[in-house]
């Protein structure tokens, strides 16, 4: 298991708690803090971490599995895949979901498709440069 792996849940959001203990593991895999092959907390270790029911993160583990990112060894606990495309994939969802929001609430505040585009060239550049606003990038 890695060390550095931590979770961060909204108890406000709309989002169930399930749902983003996935989100938290998907974005972990994606920035390497967790790798294939790495043990995750046991679901009791990360109920009581996280504060939630033990049956909430049940139910993440049970979906994780289902959909193919991670692997639970009987009696050993539960693996992040050994699967070569694995980080390609999450990251190409993750970027695809945000870049989709994105161009949602921009729609939404009446931009054209040249007004977006100069914006994510522009905001990319002063980013990449270090001269982004927030300068974390999550």
């Amino acid at each position: 298991m890695s060390d550095g792996f931590q979770v961060k849940l909204d108890f406000d959001s709309t989002r169930p708690i399930y749902l983003q203990i996935i989100d938290e593991v998907k974005r972990a895999v994606a920035r390497n803090v967790l790798e294939p092959g790495d043990r995750l907390p046991s679901q009791r270790e990360l109920a009581e971490a996280a504060r939630v029911n033990p049956n909430t993160v049940q139910r993440a583990y049970r979906e994780m599995e289902n959909m193919g990112l991670v692997e639970t060894r009987r009696g050993e606990g539960t693996y992040i895949r050994e699967d070569e495309g694995l980080l390609a994939s999450l990251r190409s969802e993750m970027a695809r979901a945000a870049v989709e929001s994105f161009v949602r609430q921009t729609i939404a505040l009446g931009l054209e498709e040249t007004e977006i585009m100069e914006l994510v060239t522009s905001s990319y550049r002063a980013v990449r440069d270090g001269k982004g606003g927030r300068g974390d990038v999550r």
